[in-house]
């Protein structure tokens, strides 16, 4: 309820309408929490920091991706002359000698764009590192609020663009997998800890991608009748418990691509040979 003496606000003009404006509530405090608050965000921060650091790293090192069977999710699928050539792998050369970079370039543009649109992780980034805001019940340091309305953060509705992308990378990767099953000299039955590990990451990769917002749309959304497309309500319903946790499958997958390329790079170094089952 508004008086004579309220600031006339216009409807929908959420970027003159922060937390401190004149027509909300006089709050003196910050906040009234008593709890730590802040070790959400600040642990959210640290863990995308290590991922980023890492990340970068190793897409600009260019080597140790390859070590036979197995090759580095980070540089799949090799697309440049200069990546090493997978045995008995498919040729997914495009680009010739002029790419002079790492492979790795032309690819985690893909699978980053998927997570940093993501509407968790923009959630996670936003509270973390913006402090928009920095939890729940905790006022937000901006002056005004323009949502996602307006350059660069309007750029985040490509997610369901980038959601395609993901999935065939998520086939690529699968591909990576079952090569994992064959030794050096292309045959098949081959197993070791790194074709678990392939395995593991692969699986944790499609849950998160499965259980995206834009995935749960695209198989259930803008229908009217649920009784007339029973395959897609099964498909939505599938959906949306995997979207139930989303939070958990996107921290997991982080974890697990990080960890398949941490093990290729340790094998393909020579840190440690491949523990081989049979």
């Amino acid at each position: 309820m508004t008086t004579g003496t309220d600031p006339e606000v216009t409807p929908g003009d959420m970027t003159a309408r922060g937390v401190h404006h004149a027509s909300r509530a006089a709050i003196p405090a910050r906040h009234l929490r008593t709890d730590r608050w802040w070790l959400v965000p600040a642990g959210t921060a640290a863990g995308l920091l290590v991922f980023v650091v890492y990340s970068t790293w190793r897409a600009f090192a260019g080597d140790d991706y390859y070590a036979a069977p197995y090759v580095s999710p980070f540089y799949s699928p090799c697309v440049a002359e200069n990546c090493v050539p997978m045995k008995g792998g498919a040729d997914w050369e495009i680009f010739g000698a002029w790419w002079g970079l790492s492979p790795a370039l032309l690819i985690l543009i893909f699978p980053l764009g998927f997570r940093l649109t993501c509407y968790y992780y923009r959630k996670a980034y936003y509270r973390s590192f913006w402090a928009s805001p920095p939890a729940c019940a905790v006022a937000e340091p901006h002056k005004k609020y323009g949502g996602e309305t307006r350059f660069p953060l309007i750029l985040q509705n490509v997610h369901r663009y980038f959601f395609y992308f993901a999935v065939i990378v998520a086939l690529i990767l699968t591909y990576d997998t079952a090569l994992g099953f064959r030794d050096e000299r292309g045959e098949w039955g081959h197993m070791g800890l790194g074709t678990l590990v392939l395995l593991a990451n692969i699986v944790l990769i499609w849950a998160y991608t499965l259980s995206c917002h834009s995935c749960r749309h695209i198989v259930g959304g803008r229908l009217k009748h649920f009784s007339k497309h029973p395959v897609r309500y099964r498909l939505w319903s599938w959906a949306g418990k995997l979207n139930s946790r989303h939070a958990l499958l996107a921290w997991a997958s982080l974890v697990s691509v990080m960890a398949a390329d941490l093990y290729v790079y340790l094998v393909a170094s020579g840190v440690f040979d491949d523990p081989r089952f049979f």
